[in-house]
């Protein structure tokens, strides 16, 4: 996920921990530098439900890959 909005550590912390508490989501990392997100799930999952936890923190999603 490529995301927008994050500015410190404390704001790629928040998208991350909003990540992981995806039902379906074993792990999430954020690289704040390059304003992205990797996300690993235990199955298949809808990109949206990612995309509104992220929204949910107050950031924005600009693409999903």
């Amino acid at each position: 996920l490529q995301i927008e909005g994050m500015t410190c550590s404390h704001c790629s912390a928040r998208v991350e921990k909003a990540l992981k508490s995806v039902p379906g989501t074993s792990d999430a990392t954020v690289n704040l530098e390059e304003k992205k997100a990797t996300v690993i799930t235990e199955d298949a999952l809808d990109p949206k439900v990612l995309k509104k936890a992220v929204i949910d923190a107050g950031y924005e999603v600009t693409r999903i890959e």
